[in-house]
C-alpha cells in the first residue's frame, strides 16, 4: 500500500514538473522576454562589429607558382608491376 502512494506522489510531481515546465515556456511574458534578449544581442553585435579595426591587407603577391612540368627524374610507376617484382 505504501508503495503505490509513494509511485502516485512521484507521478503527480513528475506530471506537475512538466505541467509547469511547459505552461512557462509556452507563455506570451517567455516569448517577450527572449525577443527583447534576442535583439538586444543583436544590437551589441552590430555595435561591437562597428568598432573593429582594420587591418591593411600586406599578403598582395606572396604566393609563388613552381612549375612541376620542369622535374622529370621521378619514375612513374605501376603497381603490378611492383608487386610482381616483390
Amino acid at each position: 500500500m505504501i508503495k503505490e502512494i509513494k509511485f502516485l506522489i512521484y507521478s503527480v510531481i513528475i506530471a506537475l514538473f512538466f505541467f509547469f515546465t511547459i505552461r512557462y515556456y509556452l507563455s506570451d511574458d517567455f516569448k517577450k522576454k527572449f525577443y527583447r534578449s534576442y535583439n538586444n544581442y543583436n544590437n551589441i553585435i552590430i555595435e561591437y562589429s562597428n568598432n573593429l579595426l582594420t587591418i591593411k591587407n600586406d599578403t598582395n603577391n606572396i604566393i609563388e607558382y613552381v612549375d612541376n612540368n620542369s622535374n622529370n627524374s621521378k619514375k612513374k610507376y605501376q603497381f603490378w608491376k611492383l608487386i610482381e617484382n616483390d
